[in-house]
């Protein structure tokens, strides 16, 4: 090939080769960093800031993030959780915020630190903080109400055919203003399918399908459909909410399971008292372990007791100890459940079996925060987040005064209820499938026919998810060396009934 001279008025330009094309104009890359022990939040922002053009980078934990900032070039913000399981998150910001003095940090909460100058795109951060938050939260109510459709001028040039197109057609989302929140603003939110009939006092009307409604305990109705789903309130007011994502310990994808992890995600960051109701067997203590897990005391201890599983003489001494000598038997002290799980959780199972004489106990405990061993006249300090589970209606057991209306109601802060299994049937190809997985561990895996499975699929569950659990152990245990379980070994148990 001859060399090439191209001529342009007042300059000219000379290259050997063909002309090399004109690079497009590159804006300059905003890049954030998200840190949080919590991978579902660490996914969801992810997917929100993408979304708005920025590069995210993911640390679950403060050592991970300092690397990821000394890595990073051109580090322009930072979202971060209140409490992280390494490090003390005041010392890390105060040594970030040293060698970092340009980036806008943030809490995940929605809270900037005071020291850390504002990005030009810090709302874009609280709109991503808002669409992965629940409407009762402080990055709710104090970020904008931003379009779907983003700013065509405040978008970076570099944006694909296919994305520009997504974006123009996409529809802007409806505005609901709900006036039973403290702080109401008006917020765009996702279409929502409204759901109307009646149940448990409620309005709502079954979608078509199984198990495409469900019922918070002391909420309102819900939609099936996670990415849409629409609540009615006290006086007729409407709110729509996204379900979390499922909680790890927490098996099925039903609306009633998703709305579960979507309580256990709202309270476990603080000290509210929990109470767990739902029937024997749905899993009221994976509940209060995924509470514990999820919040700042996780790294405390999480002390559980039955109270149904103790004689009411020694339940006392359980829970608060006592000296030597206090009484026949006390050879020596012991420290009782409450005060060894100072710092952390302490759960309570089967609260309502508690005797009358020991609640009133227990309610000076939660006013003042002290207990008293038996034996002992010194009070001592205990700071505990409770955490408690019934099978049994509190609610009907203390206007029959057979519990404590003021233990109750200090009890029942939030609820959570767990539900039979028979509320939430389509989750059982999934349990059955978690359960047979789990028994593999420490013997060959088992899978199970057709049959099996309809057989399975038509008996009510009295026992719910723990006795589907001993029902598939059982069966594999029937089947012997053969790798299917079928029908044939599918055994209720209730020969043993009769």
């Amino acid at each position: 090939m001859q060399p090439v001279s191209v001529s342009l008025p007042n300059s000219s330009i000379s290259s050997i080769g063909p002309v090399a094309a004109a690079q497009p104009f590159r804006s300059r890359l905003r890049v954030v960093l998200v840190v949080s022990s919590d991978s579902s939040l660490r996914e969801r922002l992810s997917h929100s800031l993408t979304g708005l053009r920025w590069q995210v980078l993911e640390a679950p934990g403060g050592a991970e993030a300092w690397m990821a900032s000394q890595s990073a070039t051109q580090l322009e913000a930072m979202l971060i959780d209140p409490w992280l399981p390494d490090l003390d998150v005041a010392e890390f910001l105060r040594d970030f915020h040293r060698d970092h003095p340009h980036v806008d940090i943030m809490m995940t909460d929605g809270v900037a630190t005071q020291e850390s100058p504002r990005s030009g795109y810090h709302q874009e951060l609280l709109y991503a903080l808002r669409r992965c938050q629940d409407g009762n939260t402080v990055a709710w109510n104090v970020a904008p109400a931003l379009d779907e459709r983003p700013d065509p001028a405040r978008l970076p040039p570099l944006i694909s055919a296919s994305q520009e197109t997504r974006i123009s057609q996409k529809p802007a989302a409806p505005t609901i203003k709900d006036s039973s929140w403290p702080h109401a603003q008006t917020h765009a939110q996702p279409h929502a399918q409204t759901v109307t009939g009646h149940a448990a006092g409620r309005e709502i009307s079954p979608s078509s399908g199984a198990g495409n409604t469900a019922i918070a305990e002391d909420g309102p109705a819900i939609a099936a459909n996670p990415a849409n789903t629409a609540i009615h309130l006290a006086g007729g007011q409407r709110r729509e909410v996204q379900p979390a994502e499922r909680i790890p310990e927490l098996v099925g994808s039903s609306a009633i399971m998703l709305e579960v992890s979507r309580r256990i995600r709202l309270v476990a960051s603080r000290v509210t008292p929990v109470l767990i109701e739902g029937p024997t067997g749905s899993g009221k203590e994976l509940v209060a372990e995924a509470l514990h897990r999820l919040s700042t005391r996780s790294r405390k201890p999480f002390v559980a007791i039955n109270c149904a599983a103790i004689p009411e003489a020694l339940l006392e001494a359980e829970l608060f100890g006592h000296t030597r000598g206090a009484f026949t038997g006390a050879v020596q002290g012991r420290t009782g459940r409450i005060e060894a799980a100072d710092g952390g959780t302490l759960f309570l199972d089967e609260i309502g079996e508690m005797p009358l004489a020991l609640q009133s106990k227990l309610l000076r405990f939660f006013e003042s925060g002290e207990l008293q061993r038996i034996g002992d006249n010194e009070t001592v300090k205990v700071d505990v987040r409770i955490v408690a589970a019934t099978h049994q209606p509190l609610a009907e057991d203390a206007q029959k005064g057979h519990f404590r209306a003021d233990l109750y109601y200090r009890l029942a802060v939030f609820l959570i209820r767990t539900p039979a299994l028979a509320e939430h049937m389509e989750d059982l190809p999934g349990l059955v499938t978690h359960f047979l997985d789990r028994m593999g561990r420490k013997s060959p895996i088992k899978r199970i026919d057709t049959s099996a499975m309809a057989r399975l699929a038509g008996h009510p569950w009295p026992g719910n998810v723990r006795e589907l659990e001993h029902v598939l152990e059982r069966a594999a245990i029937l089947c012997g060396d053969e790798p299917v379980i079928t029908s044939a070994e599918i055994d209720f148990g209730l020969s043993l009934m009769n």
